[in-house]
């Protein structure tokens, strides 16, 4: 073989591989892309900002995150910071969410004992059945992510609640995406306040089972499903 022969050859080879490692990478970006979902956009605050002061006072803007990294109760408008204030101190960065703020109608803390606190969450559940003095389970489904299987686990058992409303209808979601959202109020103790915090930012679904009247039975907490229903 002649050496312009061989210098095409390896010319033609070169253009091949590359052609390949260019395909791989448009496969993998939007395996990527379909797998962090579109981008949505949330309200971040830009400064610190201390417990029970108003959102304002954090100076919130609107950013764009990819939805499998947007908590699901993430505040989106300016206008649902009105009458709020922050249950808890934030850090500048952080995602404004339903669960940090408090209503001007939210539950007094009169209405809790020493140790127990008052978590509001947003979830699946039937907001004629979810009412204030009602008793919950908590169910939690968190998504694999290829290294891991996607599980749903009875979180919490018989968890009172203390107030509860029907979701406003852009964050309710339909029958498609799993049913209509409450937003409740449940009283907890400190531990669980903090898992419930910690589940609406990074679980792909929170739902609230009620329970029968005056049933108080326990010790199926910890049950877990998995994606394979095993």
């Amino acid at each position: 073989m002649t050496p312009r022969r061989r210098a095409l050859l390896l010319l033609a080879l070169a253009l091949l591989l590359g052609g390949l490692a260019a395909a791989s990478v448009r496969r993998r970006e939007r395996a990527l892309a379909r797998a962090l979902g579109p981008d949505v956009r949330v309200l971040v605050t830009r400064t610190a900002v201390l417990a029970g002061a108003t959102p304002a006072a954090a100076r919130p803007l609107l950013r764009e995150l990819p939805r499998r990294y947007s908590p699901p109760d993430a505040v989106a408008s300016a206008d649902k910071l009105a009458g709020a204030r922050v249950a808890v101190a934030l850090p500048a960065g952080s995602v404004l969410t339903g669960a940090v703020l408090r209503r001007a109608d939210a539950v007094p803390e009169a209405d809790v004992g020493p140790g127990e606190r008052v978590a509001e969450v947003v979830a699946h559940g039937d907001p004629r059945a979810v009412v204030r003095g009602a008793h919950v389970d908590v169910i939690v489904t968190r998504q694999g992510d290829g290294a891991r299987a996607g599980t749903t686990v009875l979180a919490l058992e018989d968890v009172e609640v203390l107030d509860a409303h029907a979701a406003p209808a852009d964050e309710s979601g339909d029958g498609a995406a799993g049913g209509v959202r409450v937003v409740a109020d449940l009283r907890v103790r400190t531990r669980e306040a903090v898992y419930l915090a910690a589940a609406q930012a990074f679980a792909s679904d929170l739902r609230l089972l009620v329970r029968a009247p005056g049933d108080r039975a326990a010790g199926d907490a910890g049950l877990t499903v998995d994606e394979r229903l095993r």
